[in-house]
């Protein structure tokens, strides 16, 4: 059975960082995570963490936490285990994702740990943000939060920024709601890091778009618009997929103006064969 958004637990995390590279040995000096149930905050989890290097002088401007701070700080190799039992097998979101999830995937590799992070399904809330809020002229976190009329502001500190991303998301996900968009496998393929989750999502909507061109028959899409995050359902005859660097098109016939029209495959909600 398909399970809906609300039936997930998600823990939504943060970090601060001592730069931005962990290629070029930059590392966590705090984490800081929220959990949900059922929209409901029911546990959190902070920590400073000793990153035994220099914190530059660009991210101390940034998130004030000073070498004072940290010197009595526990490292990494005894916060990861805890952290990452907090996360077990719920669903991890940030925003800006992919930033905080390469200094993790690092932290685990230094940490020699077998923590199977590969298996995590990760959200990216800022991709949520671009998706259904394609207008805003930015979207930092202060700003969509603030154009979301929250009065919080971003502190730079990983338990408050996560607690404003909490809220964030709360609203994005009523948003989406709105929009008719209550599964987790559709919020999954719409705004998911990449994962064996998410490519086996594409691969199957991809498959089921092969198998049309092949019998020659229409698609019924649920699409989620790029350019005005209004989902409209189309009725299209496909006849090719199409792939570039970082994403997969579909080229079909749109009946709705009887035309050759182009869709990501990413923004199709729901697909059916008809």
């Amino acid at each position: 059975m398909a399970k809906n958004i609300d039936d997930i637990v998600f823990t939504i995390f943060d970090t601060e960082t001592t730069g931005l590279n962990p290629e070029f040995g930059d590392r966590v000096v705090e984490i800081a995570a929220v959990k949900l149930v059922n929209n409901r905050k029911v546990a959190q989890f902070q920590s400073l963490i000793n990153p035994q290097r220099p914190i530059s002088e660009a991210a101390f401007r940034v998130n004030r936490i000073s070498p004072d701070m940290v010197a009595q700080a526990p490292r990494m190799e005894a916060v990861l285990p805890e952290f990452l039992k907090f996360v077990g097998d719920s669903c991890l979101c940030s925003y800006n994702a992919g930033f905080d999830m390469a200094f993790l995937y690092n932290e685990v590799r230094l940490a020699e740990t077998d923590f199977p992070l590969h298996g995590l399904v990760v959200i990216d809330i800022l991709k949520m943000a671009k998706k259904l809020l394609p207008a805003l002229e930015r979207h930092a976190l202060w700003f969509v939060a603030e154009t979301l009329g929250m009065e919080e502001r971003q502190e730079h500190r990983a338990l408050s920024d996560a607690a404003l991303t909490v809220e964030v998301f709360d609203s994005l996900t009523a948003e989406l709601k709105k929009k008719g968009i209550c599964g987790f496998e559709n919020m999954v393929h719409l705004f998911g890091l990449d994962s064996d989750y998410l490519r086996d999502i594409h691969t199957q909507r991809i498959a089921e778009l092969q198998e049309a061109i092949s019998l020659g028959v229409r698609v019924k899409i649920k699409y989620l618009s790029n350019r005005d995050a209004r989902v409209s359902e189309r009725s299209v005859l496909p006849r090719q997929i199409k792939k570039d660097g970082r994403h997969a098109y579909l080229l079909g016939l749109c009946t709705v103006r009887n035309e050759a029209r182009t869709f990501r495959i990413d923004n199709i909600v729901n697909l059916e064969i008809t």
